[in-house]
């Protein structure tokens, strides 16, 4: 689905679920929405109202946080909490379905797409319950906190076998005395 039919879909359910709970139909609010769906990828809540004013949209923190809820609520965006006090928020319509790489050290996220996961056994069992969208939290060591944390081991590695050698010599220059 191209991103303007994308768009004009959630915009549809956002206004669809707004009026079913009675809720106002602001222009912040869909600007929000649409602000989401224009781009790809994880977003916190400082960094959705940088975005925002960054192309010179004003809106107050108080309306990205009460709109984040409602969206959350009819599940037009999905909420991520990776370990860390911070949520991040990411939309949940036209995204490949895919895993989250946390790593426990840095704390960095990356993504990778996941084929389909479920066997055509496994999607008969679930035959009455429509799957949207899925994703994986896999948690590790990325391949530069493994680098790093080896070097640090090799230099005091290093620096206890001087310490060893540096006292070996002074105790056989004592030993002579």
């Amino acid at each position: 689905m191209d991103n303007a039919k994308l768009r004009k879909q959630v915009k549809d359910e956002f206004m669809e679920y707004l009026t079913l709970h009675k809720y106002r139909k602001t222009p912040e609010r869909f600007a929000i929405l649409d602000h989401i769906y224009s781009t790809k990828g994880h977003f916190d809540m400082d960094s959705l109202y940088k975005s925002m004013i960054d192309v010179n949209f004003r809106v107050s923190r108080a309306t990205l946080y009460n709109t984040i809820e409602l969206l959350l609520d009819c599940g037009l965006v999905v909420k991520h909490q990776f370990g860390s006090n911070a949520s991040t928020y990411e939309r949940a319509y036209g995204n490949d379905n895919h895993s989250h790489l946390i790593c426990m050290s840095c704390g960095n996220v990356r993504e990778i797409k996941n084929g389909n996961l479920f066997t055509q056994t496994q999607q008969k069992k679930i035959k009455k319950f429509t799957v949207h969208y899925y994703s994986m939290y896999i948690y590790g060591i990325c391949s530069k906190c493994s680098r790093d944390k080896k070097i640090e081991m090799e230099k005091l590695t290093s620096a206890s076998t001087d310490d060893k050698s540096s006292n070996n010599n002074t105790e056989k220059k004592q030993d002579k005395k």
